[in-house]
């Protein structure tokens, strides 16, 4: 017989559902600046810039430093360990010019991936161990929100049900830890574009991976209203011949999305998954257009999508500062339109916005 011990007091979920749904408000999304070290090397080396703290540290602070205006667009951003306890030129942590500006800060808690023997190379997420007193400790440092991702990836063999179930369970116990502590959860289970499947192959796999995430959610007891899904978009894969539009997307996204999250989950903030800025934008407006129900806000949980332009136009130099922050606004404004079903595309992209950001097994 099943007996109800309840996990969370009535008080605890009022706070809850609040940060989410301040997160989500409309027009919102999440700003993912939570690349680690030897990502946002990476970032730095398309651009010529050296991989040090301080250049990490000077390009973040541009984007936090950005006009009051930006919180019109973002209603969160997550930190990496690293950025969370960084201060701006003048000595201003860096959680503190985000929550003046009402946008509430958020940290990257999986420890990356782990191999998942017995499988065809699929991995499951490390971080559990001590993941308690990292909640604690980060809401204390004015953390409001948590995001843990996991990856699955498809091929002929792939996803197992081994990794299916295994990534569902860890992204539900790392969730009902989070909500114990006062974070909301940002539940990310990727599906990730690499291959040369077609759109419907993506979806039935988007599908079975959601619906085992939401089975072991509720088996862990966590409260949905309190949480937020960060998803892939269901896209074809980076090598398929066949090219799909938007609108195809956005049927097979939506569609999916309806089989498996539950109304209950106040928003559903996509990841961008390698795609350009302009096509992670196209997408998301094509969802926000489409004529089915959605009982969720559908959003945006962008980094690369929302910081290619802004890098672009930086490039390592301080005389640049205001035109990659320009660069940014204009980005976080498209997608606010798009959050709305109202982003016309002018025809007038730059190049930064139109280039493909995809990396083969992308890690953060």
């Amino acid at each position: 017989m099943t007996h109800q011990f309840p996990a969370l007091s009535p008080e605890q979920k009022k706070a809850l559902a609040d940060i989410a749904q301040r997160i989500v408000a409309s027009g919102k999304g999440i700003l993912a600046a939570d690349e680690s070290v030897g990502t946002m090397g990476n970032r730095l080396q398309r651009i010529n810039v050296e991989n040090t703290e301080e250049n990490r540290r000077a390009f973040r602070e541009i984007l936090f430093s950005s006009d009051t205006s930006i919180n019109q667009s973002i209603g969160g951003v997550i930190l990496f360990h690293e950025t969370l306890y960084q201060k701006d030129s003048s000595g201003k942590p860096f959680p503190a010019i985000i929550k003046e500006k009402g946008i509430v800060v958020g940290i990257k808690l999986d420890k990356g991936t782990a191999p998942l023997a017995g499988t065809n190379g699929e991995t499951t997420i490390q971080g559990l161990d001590g993941l308690a007193e990292r909640c604690a400790q980060y809401k204390k440092d004015g953390v409001d929100f948590g995001k843990w991702r996991a990856v699955l990836k498809i091929s002929s063999t792939t996803p197992s049900q081994l990794a299916i179930q295994e990534n569902a369970n860890t992204l539900a116990r790392y969730a009902s830890i989070c909500q114990q502590h006062g974070l909301v959860p940002i539940v990310e289970p990727e599906v990730l574009p690499d291959g040369d499947h077609d759109l419907q192959r993506c979806q039935y796999v988007t599908e079975k991976v959601l619906a085992a995430v939401y089975k072991a959610l509720n088996d862990h007891h966590v409260y949905l209203e309190g949480t937020l899904l960060k998803p892939n978009m269901v896209t074809a894969g980076h090598s398929c011949s066949k090219k799909y539009t938007p609108q195809d997307v956005a049927i097979a996204t939506v569609t999916t999305l309806l089989r498996t999250v539950p109304a209950a989950v106040p928003g559903i903030c996509f990841l961008s998954g390698g795609q350009s800025e302009e096509e992670a934008s196209l997408n998301l407006n094509a969802m926000n257009q489409c004529p089915l129900p959605k009982p969720w806000k559908l959003t945006f949980s962008y980094g690369r999508a929302l910081q290619a332009s802004a890098l672009a136009a930086w490039l390592g130099k301080n005389e640049n500062k205001k035109a990659a922050q320009e660069a940014f606004r204009k980005r976080a404004q498209i997608n606010s339109l798009a959050c709305r079903g109202q982003y016309v595309q002018s025809g007038k992209n730059d190049a930064a916005a139109t280039q493909s950001l995809f990396t083969a097994s992308y890690t953060y």
